[in-house]
């Protein structure tokens, strides 16, 4: 294969160009009426305690901490954000897609 014919992927100067194609538009929120929030449960990784993730929303950073800080005052429970996905403690799917529907999300259940 010549020189010519190949096609550059990563380079030093402008790093992994294949990242570059799936990053999201940071800062601009969507409205919550074109957004669908998944709403998984898991306790991987956290002593067997469960939590509940809200997946797939396209919000910006303070949007999503206001989002949480709502959804934990519905719950009455606490929660975090972490890259870009909010976790509540417990195990409050129901509690949680009552709060979303309200604030108008559309709301999935997904997984056990």
């Amino acid at each position: 294969m010549s020189q010519n014919d190949s096609r550059t992927v990563w380079s030093s100067e402008s790093g992994d160009l294949r990242k570059k194609q799936t990053e999201k538009p940071a800062g601009k929120s969507l409205p919550p009426e074109k957004q669908t929030a998944y709403l998984h449960r898991d306790s991987k990784g956290r002593g067997g305690k469960g939590v509940t993730l809200i997946k797939n929303l396209v919000l910006s950073e303070a949007d999503m901490n206001v989002l949480a800080k709502q959804i934990k005052q519905a719950c009455g429970t606490g929660g975090t954000v972490k890259d870009g996905v909010i976790e509540i403690q417990g195990e409050n799917r129901k509690r949680i897609a009552d709060a979303l529907i309200k604030l108008g999300y559309k709301v999935k259940l997904a997984g056990g």
